[in-house]
């Protein structure tokens, strides 16, 4: 015996209590989707969330599943799948298993919580190249069978339990939503100058810009009218550009890739290549993920997908940083390319960029920062 069991319960085999019935497949002009004949269950693809999806018919059928039949994929991708049929008679291709019950005495329902508590188990001990569930291994399965009674008082229990378990995960998938929506709510109050109290003794904004073009002159920014005094807006050209660094040869350097600066530390080391040094930017050009920023931790050589992003001196570069990462999403919409997206140079370089004095844009920096280390230790609780 696996372990002892309380009073009243016996161990026996699914062989022994159950019947387990073994499909049979169809060529394509035996089943339909036009609902003619009984329905055709052919593998995974028929079972969603532990429930039967019905898209094929046939109306040659030959091997049966019947009402509370619990299904198990035994064949290939979604091996170990499973959903007890509730809508009556199938046909089953060999890719799906049937476990019946013989007789009265036992729950399906129960009997679904035992395999799918060994379902892992089973599975990986048939040492295929194809994944599969070998019938001899189902069939000699031990399970611990209580009074009939007593597996109904389990089931009710568990599914109760489960219930409570999958709300959790749906308020826990509604909460992480949220906190996203919070994250963009407040970096948009950031750049409009409502985060934070402004300081009538702060440089106006118009100073610094001149410095970083002495030929800037202020244009009509109606349409940021709510903006407080002492800002303005520019686009994002006049504040960044995306570079290339500087060729090299001869010397061995980490290949600063995606996976290397996510973490992944097993990354390539090359000989040539555009050199970027410890702490400097990249953003990400192609990709689904394009517009996304990195620091680079090390001196190495820029991976291919991405430009250097170079901030003018005169900026916080946190603030900047900000501003882009607000903007991350529309990029993402209105990338370029079609095999590989890239990110759109030309929408990037146009983007308005609200610009509070220098001293406003570190304030607004901390709180965000302090808003977000709130935020991010709520989600790592989840």
């Amino acid at each position: 015996m696996p372990f002892e069991v309380p009073k009243g319960w016996v161990w026996t085999t699914l062989e022994e209590t159950l019947e387990l019935v073994s499909g049979q497949d169809f060529p394509p002009e035996k089943y339909n989707a036009n609902i003619a004949g009984i329905p055709y269950i052919i593998g995974a693809s028929n079972i969603e969330n532990e429930q039967l999806v019905i898209n094929r018919w046939t109306e040659f059928p030959s091997v049966y599943s019947h009402l509370n039949d619990l299904l198990v994929v035994c064949k290939g991708a979604g091996v170990g799948k499973m959903a007890i049929n509730n809508i009556g008679t199938v046909h089953i291709a060999r890719q799906i298993q049937a476990v019946r019950s013989y007789t009265n005495c036992t729950n399906i329902r129960y009997i679904k919580i035992v395999v799918k508590n060994n379902i892992e188990s089973i599975v990986s001990k048939a040492n295929g190249l194809i994944p599969g569930l070998k019938r001899g291994l189902l069939l000699s399965l031990q399970i611990p069978l209580p009074p009939l009674a007593e597996q109904q008082r389990i089931v009710t229990e568990i599914e109760k339990w489960f219930a409570i378990i999958d709300q959790i995960e749906r308020d826990k998938a509604d909460l992480q939503a949220t906190i996203k929506q919070v994250k963009s709510k407040i970096l948009d109050l950031a750049i409009h100058g409502k985060l934070v109290p402004q300081d009538p003794n702060d440089e106006p904004a118009i100073e610094l810009l001149k410095r970083i073009n002495p030929d800037f002159t202020l244009c009509d920014n109606g349409h940021y009218t709510q903006l407080p005094e002492g800002w303005t807006v520019v686009p994002m050209q006049m504040l960044c550009s995306l570079i290339d660094g500087d060729k090299q040869n001869g010397i061995e350097r980490i290949n600063l890739d995606v996976k290397y600066l996510r973490g992944k530390r097993n990354a390539k080391t090359l000989t040539s290549g555009k050199y970027i040094a410890a702490n400097s930017l990249l953003i990400l050009v192609d990709g689904e993920n394009s517009g996304e920023v990195f620091r680079t931790p090390i001196d190495g050589y820029q991976g291919s997908t991405f430009k250097q992003l170079s901030i003018n001196e005169n900026m916080n570069t946190e603030y900047v940083l900000q501003i882009i990462n607000l903007h991350r999403e529309i990029l993402r919409e209105n990338k370029v390319g079609s095999a590989i997206p890239h990110l759109n140079k030309k929408l990037f370089k146009a983007i308005d960029v609200p610009i509070p004095p220098y001293k406003e844009q570190q304030r607004i920096v901390e709180a965000i920062n302090k808003f977000f280390i709130s935020l991010d230790l709520i989600m790592k609780s989840l």
